[in-house]
């Protein structure tokens, strides 16, 4: 896959981690960050025993990156999506409500490792 794509969370912690899976396919794509997923990053860091070496690392990295942000338009796409999961019966935590509706307004590939995001209709997803 090549092109513009939205990270998940857990791809760029593996990112950090210095997984070669990832490392190999990011350097393929050009990929941009939900806001979301930079406030569960400083969220993790904070609560981290190693805060201080974490939130470097995301101030090292995340500075030269694209930041997607929440906007009216997300806002529509987060309503659609949670009210079609709640029909479906089928809840996910509302920060990848958050994420989804953010996929979904670019039209971008979500690059994922969790299972739950297959329940939203639409959502372009690749697992790494």
């Amino acid at each position: 896959m090549a092109g513009d794509v939205l990270l998940d969370t857990n791809i760029v912690i593996a990112f950090f981690a210095k997984d070669a899976g990832v490392l190999a396919r990011i350097v393929q794509v050009n990929f941009l960050i939900p806001s979301i997923v930079l406030g569960e990053l400083h969220a993790g860091a904070q609560k981290s025993v190693r805060a201080a070496e974490n939130l470097a690392r995301i101030n090292a990295a995340i500075p030269n990156s694209i930041i997607l942000n929440c906007d009216y338009q997300t806002a529509h796409v987060y309503g659609v999506v949670k009210q079609a999961l709640r029909v479906k019966g089928r809840p996910i935590p509302e920060n990848d409500i958050w994420i989804a509706a953010i996929a979904q307004q670019y039209g971008l590939f979500l690059i994922t490792r969790d299972e739950h995001f297959a329940a939203v209709d639409s959502l372009l997803i690749e697992k790494w």
